[in-house]
């Protein structure tokens, strides 16, 4: 289900992952809306002027290895969260399916959910880190 809306109470209270669309493209938000709000308010921030020259392609300051190297962790990045991703789905089924009155496997259950959605989150933040530096 996608629910669209700009009431934040609604988003933070019904969704489970929220995204949205920044600078053209659609952007998984892992902080939810408030991250929204941190982005936006960066990226007025950072918006050039608007007499400004646009940016050279090299103006991340990567040499070329470097932004190789760093496209190539990207991609890895990204294969893992696809991973990551199907793994925290079938936890999310594993629970569901569980003996709800089985206490110890249901929190051995979200112990592993918990940790795989840790992982999630930090690589997303390398991810970002990554992307931001490619430009």
């Amino acid at each position: 289900l996608i629910v669209v809306s700009h009431d934040r109470y609604l988003l933070e209270r019904v969704t489970d992952h929220q995204y949205a669309i920044l600078a053209g493209g659609l952007r998984h938000l892992p902080g939810g809306v408030d991250e929204y709000l941190r982005l936006r308010q960066s990226q007025s921030e950072v918006r050039p002027a608007p007499s400004a020259a646009p940016a050279s392609p090299s103006a991340s300051g990567l040499s070329g290895a470097e932004r190789r190297s760093a496209e190539k962790e990207v991609a890895s990045i990204e294969r893992r969260l696809e991973k990551l991703a199907a793994e925290v789905e079938n936890l999310h089924q594993q629970l569901t399916g569980h003996d709800h009155s089985d206490y110890v496997g249901l929190q051995k259950l979200s112990d592993q959910l918990k940790a795989t959605e840790d992982d999630a989150a930090a690589l997303e933040d390398r991810w970002l880190e990554l992307t931001e530096k490619l430009g």
